[in-house]
């Protein structure tokens, strides 16, 4: 099949991918969108937000629609990074044996990863860079595609372990679950509270995203665009050269390379969801605050006067 051809094709099984999600997840389109952006572009996400809005629920729903397998962890201060990564026991012939660990699936739900000493935040590390695992000295590949999604609560900071920066780093997109509008809620209180069933049916197979994962990382991107990109990040920068007056106010750190990167890929991947053949300046400046958010690190004085990550940003765009 031809590039264009799959592009077209990849519109509208995205178009019924979303379709399918919605049967299940009211409303939180942008929070959807950019969960199936990071899927395919091959990237991660951090999901923020408050008890109840349905965050594994989305995650359990968007699997089962993309037809991959999915693990739930449940992170918590006792966990050790055997019970991600799985450990060796003696079998019955005592020889050592591989169990695997929730880790050896498409899709991991790392719920709370923030309740968790780094040493087992850091197990995660390695399967989310190199899409591999080492245990007692054997590296085992994961199954492509793999995707972590991992979820942390904005309040109730005791007993938490904030990820350390270069972990963040590692998320493609960072993105802030809202509160349901009130016609939404009606919404969801109505469709949960009978006997009716919902059933998700499975669109795509593993190999089918990898495909796609593969057609938006070959899309060509102008150099202007790419410039853009760079700039912007170049930008978060507050000793930089293109540093602007609100960053060299209010940010101690900018944001890294890595962030140019996923700019470029996440552009590519929204512009093939919307059936244009190469990225423009509007689809970066789209998936620039899911990106940005979680790279730049503010200063004591925009805490004290109540700027945002988001102002920032907006900013700058």
């Amino acid at each position: 099949m031809s590039d264009v051809k799959a592009v077209e094709q990849l519109v509208k099984k995205y178009a019924d991918l979303k379709k399918e999600i919605s049967k299940q997840i009211i409303g939180q389109d942008k929070v959807v969108n950019e969960i199936l952006l990071s899927v395919f572009a091959g990237g991660h996400a951090l999901l923020i937000g408050v008890p109840g809005l349905a965050k594994t629920l989305m995650v359990n729903t968007i699997s089962q629609a993309l037809g991959l397998n999915f693990k739930r962890i449940q992170f918590t201060p006792d966990l050790m990074p055997s019970d991600i990564l799985g450990s060796e026991i003696l079998d019955e012939n005592r020889n050592f044996k591989f169990i695997k660990g929730p880790v050896f699936s498409n899709i991991i739900l790392a719920d709370e990863i923030n309740r968790t000493p780094p040493k087992t935040q850091a197990a995660l590390l390695e399967a989310m860079q190199e899409k591999s695992v080492t245990v007692a000295g054997t590296n085992y590949q994961l199954k492509k595609p793999y995707f972590v999604l991992a979820t942390q609560n904005p309040i109730e900071q005791e007993g938490t372990y904030p990820l350390p920066e270069a972990q963040l780093d590692r998320f493609m997109f960072s993105i802030f679950l809202q509160y349901p509008t009130f016609q939404e809620e009606i919404e969801v209180v109505k469709s949960t509270t009978t006997d009716k069933k919902v059933t998700i049916n499975p669109l795509f197979t593993a190999q089918e995203i990898v495909d796609y994962q593969q057609l938006i990382r070959k899309i060509p991107v102008a150099d202007n665009v790419v410039e853009y990109a760079v700039k912007l990040v170049a930008k978060t920068r507050p000793h930089g050269e293109f540093a602007t007056e609100i960053v060299k106010e209010f940010i101690d750190w900018g944001a890294g390379p890595r962030a140019s990167q996923n700019l470029i890929l996440a552009a590519k991947a929204n512009a093939a969801t919307k059936g244009k053949f190469s990225p423009d300046i509007e689809d970066v400046q789209a998936v620039a605050e899911g990106i940005l958010r979680h790279r730049i690190i503010k200063n004591y004085k925009a805490e004290a006067e109540g700027i945002t990550e988001e102002k920032i940003i907006s900013k700058l765009l």
